[in-house]
């Protein structure tokens, strides 16, 4: 987890929404400058920091509409970060929460260097990492059409196709031994689905592959030279890494990756802090002899 930790003189905080945006801005003292609900404005936006545009950073937790406004602050030259939302737990776990408050506390989280930050995708690659994350969703949805029709195979108790059905030469013919005319025409829907499916990947890789030799050719063909790495796999590494050199270390990359296992480690529960338990569920010691009802007891 990184935090970041650069100095200003004030600091912008926004929870921001599909349609609306809260904003707080803290000076270096902590003091509230301004705090205002708005539409996602553009104009009215940039009006608002117009007075504090020397030294002003903006931060936003990580969420689906944070493009246009990273791309807003990158054309006015206005450092923004983006919050990473996993690791935002002074918003997500507070007592009280709302739109003012939440806004506040990304402000206070940028001005105190503890506001955990994710990568700011460049606006002219991830137009492309999102089409690309876009044909894993068809691929997926695929994948679970050929496995209904496997299943329902097996719920009529019939052999299965020995071929693999995600091979469109092989899913020919797949209705023909179903009777039932409703579950017939079940299977014929799932697979002419799976079939117009099979011609939108296979254009979108095309597409990908175009883009990707526009992008960055070297990479791209550097990296199908590795054993086992084909040209789907090339794109996904090229696109969700982008820049490898935003990795100060190989640690850090691997741990990107999930390579790594992180320990959590607890110290040792002190005899002293064991005895403080104890007192407070049972009270001080008795004298020998005495008795002492744990039903009824409670600390004083």
């Amino acid at each position: 987890m990184r935090f970041y930790t650069g100095q200003h003189e004030y600091y912008c905080g926004i929870d921001l929404h599909a349609r609306t945006m809260y904003l707080t801005v803290l000076d270096s003292a902590g003091k509230v400058k301004h705090q205002e609900d708005l539409r996602c404005n553009p104009e009215r936006f940039l009006e608002i920091l117009a007075p504090y545009s020397d030294d002003v950073v903006v931060g936003a937790e990580c969420m689906f509409t944070w493009y246009w406004l990273a791309d807003l602050c990158g054309e006015a030259e206005i450092p923004f970060v983006l919050g990473h939302a996993l690791y935002m737990k002074l918003v997500h776990g507070a007592k009280a929460k709302n739109d003012r408050l939440d806004s506040l506390k990304i402000a206070t989280l940028l001005r105190g260097g503890a506001f955990p930050i994710a990568y700011t995708y460049p606006k002219e690659w991830r137009s492309t990492r999102d089409l690309l994350r876009r044909r894993l969703f068809f691929v997926r949805r695929r994948s679970e059409l050929i496995s209904h029709i496997q299943n329902t195979y097996h719920q009529n108790n019939l052999q299965a196709p020995s071929a693999k059905l995600r091979y469109r030469a092989n899913r020919e013919g797949a209705e023909i031994p179903f009777e039932d005319p409703s579950t017939k025409r079940m299977v014929t829907a799932d697979l002419s689905v799976a079939d117009r499916l099979d011609d939108v990947i296979r254009e979108l890789e095309l597409f990908l592959n175009r883009q990707a030799k526009v992008h960055d050719s070297e990479v791209f063909h550097r990296l199908r030279t590795i054993p086992g790495v084909g040209p789907i796999l090339a794109l996904t590494i090229l696109y969700e890494v982008h820049d490898v050199n935003r990795f100060p270390r190989v640690q850090e990359f691997a741990s990107y990756a999930r390579l790594v296992k992180c320990s959590h480690e607890v110290l040792p529960i002190s005899c002293y802090a064991r005895r403080c338990q104890l007192h407070w569920l049972v009270g001080p010691p008795q004298p020998i002899g005495a008795t002492r009802n744990l039903a009824t007891s409670s600390p004083e």
